[in-house]
């Protein structure tokens, strides 16, 4: 198992290079740098930057197996397999009803209540 030194000193995760908890904190404070040019929606993250670029190419490089439905973005496709699995990984602790995302924002009125499903 490797080494976790830096801890984040607001939520406890852990990392193992200091760039990678840099990075984390902006998730805390809400910065987000990296702006698309096509519609101005800003992310934390630069990766997450460019698979959101790939939707304004009207591209669909993610294909799922069992019915042929094309996806934008690798996220989609993976909620979208859900449906088919019948998975619902994400547990509204208010309610205790189970989702397939945990960004179903009509499901639930806060979304403090959203814990992974065991």
């Amino acid at each position: 198992m490797s080494e976790k030194p830096y801890q984040c000193c607001l939520c406890g995760k852990s990392f193992a290079y200091i760039c990678y908890l840099i990075k984390h904190q902006m998730t805390h404070t809400g910065e987000k740098p990296y702006k698309c040019g096509n519609c101005g929606k800003s992310f934390t993250y630069k990766n997450t930057l460019a698979s959101h670029q790939i939707m304004h190419t009207g591209k669909k490089p993610y294909k799922c197996r069992n019915c042929g439905k094309c996806f934008s973005q690798k996220i989609r496709i993976v909620i979208h397999d859900r449906m088919h699995t019948g998975e619902k990984p994400f547990e509204c602790s208010h309610c205790g009803k189970c989702f397939t995302d945990k960004n179903v924002s009509d499901k639930t009125p806060q979304i403090s209540y959203w814990r992974k499903a065991v």
